[in-house]
């Protein structure tokens, strides 16, 4: 191992533009996400709902009661004359909409693959 080079933990030789261009994009990604986590006040709130499991037949049910296939706020509403006024969806406004979309979608396939059930 001669000359002014980097090398890597196995002795090869790496370039040195390379492996400073790497490790920047190491860690501003884990800056990114530990900022993220620091900002995110709701963070352990979403790692909570993301680590419910789905082992049971009746909770599965009630989290697809509860957590509606589609927005129930949006409507079209027909006014004198013709006109009509659209309401959109407010679902995506909520900040842990994705979370429970996603979790009721693991109860949907919960039920589907495990209870042989279809549940809507």
């Amino acid at each position: 191992m001669t000359g002014g080079g980097t090398f890597d933990g196995w002795g090869n030789p790496t370039p040195t533009r390379q492996l400073s261009t790497d490790n920047r994009q190491r860690f501003g990604a884990m800056i990114t996400f530990s900022l993220h986590k620091k900002l995110d006040i709701l963070w352990p709130l979403r790692q909570w709902i993301d680590g419910l499991e789905i082992c049971d037949r009746n909770f599965a049910h009630l989290i697809c009661q509860l957590i509606p296939g589609q927005c129930p706020f949006e409507r079209n509403i027909t006014l004198l004359l013709g006109w009509t006024l659209h309401i959109p969806p407010l679902c995506k406004l909520n900040p842990l909409y994705d979370e429970f979309v996603a979790l009721r979608f693991r109860a949907l396939t919960y039920l589907a693959d495990v209870c042989g059930e279809q549940a809507s």
